[in-house]
């Protein structure tokens, strides 16, 4: 009988995926792009918005929870649980 361990690395990448898709929403919050955003934890769901540009600098922003939704509407309308987003 055999186990199947998986790399050690997999969990930096899988922590690298995840931080980067946060990004991409405080990306969208701090700019105001409209939709739907939500994260908990590891699982994000982004409905619209945008991935950051990070041309000519890479985009430092990070949300200050683990958790959160934040709704940004047409009118430049943020409505959110967190405090938005913050520079490293």
């Amino acid at each position: 009988m055999s186990s199947i361990v998986p790399p050690k690395n997999l969990d930096t990448a899988i922590g690298t995926v995840v931080s980067e898709r946060k990004r991409a929403i405080a990306y969208s919050m701090d700019l105001l792009i409209p939709g739907l955003y939500i994260w908990i934890g590891s699982y994000t769901l982004r409905l619209f918005g945008e991935k950051p540009d990070d041309t000519p600098y890479r985009y430092p922003g990070m949300l200050n929870s683990r958790y959160g939704v934040a709704l940004v509407v047409h009118g430049y309308r943020i409505f959110t649980t967190d405090n938005c987003c913050y520079e490293l």
